[in-house]
């Protein structure tokens, strides 16, 4: 699909894989609209930018400011040709050092973020008979790992939504896709992981942003519908799929790096 004159709403869009995807949708032709809670952070970001774009404080906990910011969105564009569901963060502890509101607070926003924005922008893509929902989930979503109950567990509801909604839609027009990668070099880990000790461990696996947000672009222009990062990542999870509790034990040693 060419993306030229694409609206392209990106949520989480002040840093990480959201700001670094804005660029490379210019150089596409298309409009991004970049959401986030930091109104400064968009600032500061819109102002290294080259082409038509928008910024929108908007937080995807806040359902009231979703749907403002798609009726902001509608009412200049008259569509939104893509939504981007990249907000959300992650948080590194065992069960015992996780309180219970922590765990509710993830889930809000790595989940439920997904829920409010898709059902604000699913009755217009609808009523065009086109569009695309792009999640971004993890490969955590299907191979969990020790002191990341939480953050596995809103991965798991990402795929476990996208999956059920890509059936629903089946015959609309609208397809729907998720981006799932392992570890990537961003400032996700300055809260998920202060201490330094899970990037120390897996450095050498990170995977670059750039590389992430260029296959992001590739499944929205070719509207792929999944995609696993690193590539080595799906014969191991086929691998995984066959025999779990083997795999798990045979593993459990090597991905215990938290």
């Amino acid at each position: 699909m060419n993306l030229e004159n694409k609206v392209i709403l990106i949520t989480g869009a002040s840093s990480g894989l959201g700001a670094g995807v804005a660029p490379l949708l210019l150089e596409q032709g298309a409009i991004p609209i970049l959401t986030a809670r930091s109104e400064d952070k968009l600032v500061q970001l819109s102002r290294g930018l080259n082409g038509p774009h928008e910024i929108i404080r908007m937080d995807v906990q806040s359902a009231e400011e979703i749907e403002q910011a798609v009726r902001q969105v509608m009412d200049k564009y008259g569509r939104i040709d893509i939504l981007l569901n990249n907000a959300g963060y992650g948080q590194f502890k065992s069960i015992q050092e996780m309180e219970l509101e922590e765990y509710s607070e993830m889930m809000d926003v790595n989940y439920m973020g997904i829920v409010r924005c898709t059902r604000a922008v699913l009755p217009y893509m609808l009523a065009a008979g086109s569009g695309q929902i792009v999640n971004v989930a993890s490969l955590a979503g299907k191979f969990a790992t020790a002191k990341s109950t939480a953050y596995t567990a809103t991965k798991h509801a990402v795929l476990g939504f996208t999956n059920s909604l890509r059936q629903e839609l089946r015959g609309t027009g609208i397809t729907v896709s998720s981006i799932n990668p392992g570890p990537i070099s961003t400032a996700f880990f300055e809260r998920a992981d202060p201490s330094g000790e899970y990037v120390r461990n897996v450095s050498g696996f990170m995977l670059p942003p750039g590389r992430v947000c260029r296959e992001i672009v590739r499944v929205m222009r070719k509207k792929k519908e999944e995609s696993d990062l690193p590539g080595i990542a799906a014969f191991g999870l086929r691998l995984y799929t066959l025999c779990p509790r083997l795999v798990d034990r045979l593993t459990y040693r090597f991905f215990d790096r938290k």
